[in-house]
């Protein structure tokens, strides 16, 4: 494990897009909240519409002013986690450096006592990677799916009110989702974003000098798999 994965393991779970909103089974899996009873809240509308339209429920969280700015927070709030993983896998490099240098002037036992220390590090710091991950993870699917609690009632009565008869989430792209093409006329994640900025009251995160343009959805490379063989630290195997 070089000093880059650390860092790309635990931001990748930062930033990259929410994983399956609208396949996991789990609370969060509903393209949109449950319907509030009557007794508690307005029925949702019941439009006649008849249009197709599309929305990427992923890329309106991301885009939307308060995700961009809680996502922001929570990176910086895993940042003193990444350091302290960066340490765990410096201290790892300079051990398979000193094993290296040194294996063929140590005798049998403390060579066997250096390779058990690189072992015993590797094997803790895969650990703490992945807790890393699954905490990052969790922490940024309970933003997204606060935001889309309040987002999901914004896009029906979108929906309802331009007759629309049927959304489609096109956050997962082809083959992973439905949609194998749709065109951008039918696409209203801008508006629903720009419509939910308004109602959120959130400002505009500052962007840097010459920046331009509304954010947009991370790259989904790779995003929906588990971490690749590749990614895992090598094995601490004395050099022959």
């Amino acid at each position: 494990m070089n000093s880059k994965l650390v860092r790309v393991l635990l931001f990748a779970a930062c930033v990259v897009p929410v994983l399956a909103l609208a396949q996991t089974g789990s609370a969060a899996s509903d393209p949109l909240p449950a319907a509030p009873s009557a007794a508690s809240s307005p029925a949702i509308p019941t439009g006649t519409g008849t249009k197709v339209g599309t929305i990427s429920v992923e890329q309106a969280i991301f885009a939307s002013n308060e995700g961009q700015r809680d996502f922001e927070a929570l990176s910086k709030k895993l940042e003193p986690k990444q350091t302290e993983l960066k340490g765990q896998n410096d201290e790892i490099d300079s051990l398979k450096k000193q094993l290296s240098t040194q294996g063929d002037k140590l005798n049998d036992d403390a060579r066997a006592n250096l390779v058990k220390q690189i072992e015993d590090k590797q094997k803790k710091l895969e650990r703490s990677v992945q807790d890393a991950r699954d905490d990052a993870q969790a922490q940024q699917n309970e933003i997204a799916q606060r935001i889309l609690q309040k987002m999901g009632p914004l896009i029906v009565k979108y929906a309802s009110d331009n007759g629309f008869g049927l959304i489609i989430d096109t956050s997962n792209p082809w083959p992973n989702g439905p949609v194998l093409w749709a065109g951008s006329a039918v696409d209203i994640t801008k508006p629903v974003v720009d419509s939910y900025n308004t109602q959120s009251g959130v400002p505009a995160p500052a962007r840097p000098a010459g920046a331009t343009g509304a954010a947009t959805k991370p790259a989904t490379s790779g995003a929906r798999t588990t971490t690749p063989a590749a990614s895992k630290p090598q094995s601490a195997a004395p050099p022959k």
